[in-house]
């Protein structure tokens, strides 16, 4: 067992993965996993610069990660910058930020790098024999489709996230119907510009916050449970009721339900669209009728890989 340290820094959250970890087999004893939303990513995509308040937002967060780091003593500690920091004019500041606290550079990783982790987080438990499998990783900027079985075979990163939509189009309380019609337009647009073959799909893995917090609400968990999340399998049509009650709420109505985080709050609306979007694609296409929910994703990813490579 390898002790590691995993930081994935997305558009919405920080998150932190401190185990041991069997570099052969992939398993995982966990010390620590916490999650904090920052919204990094807070107005990156008119500006295309991290706002100064967003910025120390993710720097306390970081602070409270080396804290926690620090009681267990990894062999090796990784930090993943994934959407977000990919397209701002002032990831320097964000690069010497992370390394004064945490004493690494942050890797500000490729889609097709980030897609690559997520899969392997998401499908290192499941049954090869129910490959292919197409992992879904919706984030605040950005969502990854990756089509695989023993390995990634075709991999694309869409610029459609829970944050993105709600910043570009839905910004009434709840969104018009003009505006839901926008943002799902952007997503179908970003959905039949990828190479990624959908109908090839015979096991459909959802992960990421959004995605759970949408199973959530599914399954009408009176808490944010982990435990109760993970491998969790529902049909399709109840995922997409559960996406369109998200959609219609209101924010109070959301705020209210208590399995959404308060971070989540004004972007699990738009989150609930791209899902929804993609699960109807993905039905369409390759007839698939019920939907894996993993609690696994990039982040176990990170601590794997970074295992295997000590």
């Amino acid at each position: 067992m390898r002790r590691v340290a995993a930081i994935d820094c997305g558009t919405n959250s920080l998150r932190l993965l401190v185990a041991d970890v069997d570099p052969e087999t992939g398993r995982a004893h966990e010390l620590e996993r916490t999650m904090e939303v920052v919204r990094l990513g807070q107005g990156v995509d008119r500006t295309g610069a991290f706002a100064p308040e967003a910025l120390q937002r993710t720097f306390s967060a970081v602070d409270r990660a080396a804290g926690l780091i620090a009681r267990h003593a990894p062999a090796a500690v990784r930090f993943v910058a994934t959407s977000a920091s990919r397209d701002v004019s002032n990831r320097e500041e964000f690069r010497a930020g992370v390394r004064a606290r945490l004493g690494v550079d942050p890797d500000v990783v490729s889609g097709d790098e980030e897609a690559a982790l997520s899969f392997a987080g998401a499908t290192a438990e499941l049954d090869a024999r129910r490959a292919p499998f197409l992992v879904v990783d919706l984030g605040g900027g950005s969502t990854e489709l990756v089509l695989g079985g023993e390995r990634v075979e075709v991999a694309r990163s869409l610029d459609v996230g829970s944050v993105r939509m709600t910043e570009r189009h839905l910004h009434d309380d709840p969104p018009t119907a003009q505006q839901v019609a926008a943002a799902r337009a952007d997503v179908e647009a970003a959905l039949e510009a990828s190479p990624v073959p959908l109908e090839r799909t015979r096991t459909l893995v959802g992960v990421a916050g959004s995605i759970t917090t949408i199973t959530a609400a599914a399954i009408e968990l009176t808490e944010y449970a982990p435990g109760r999340l993970h491998g969790v399998r529902l049909p399709v049509g109840q995922v997409l009721a559960a996406c369109e009650r998200l959609l219609r709420a209101t924010r109070a109505q959301k705020a209210a339900m208590p399995f959404v985080h308060p971070g989540r709050v004004d972007v699990i609306g738009a989150g609930a669209l791209v899902w929804a979007t993609v699960l109807e694609r993905v039905a369409a296409r390759a007839g698939v009728e019920e939907v894996l929910t993993s609690e696994h994703d990039v982040l176990d990813g990170i601590a794997v890989a970074l295992a295997r490579s000590l």
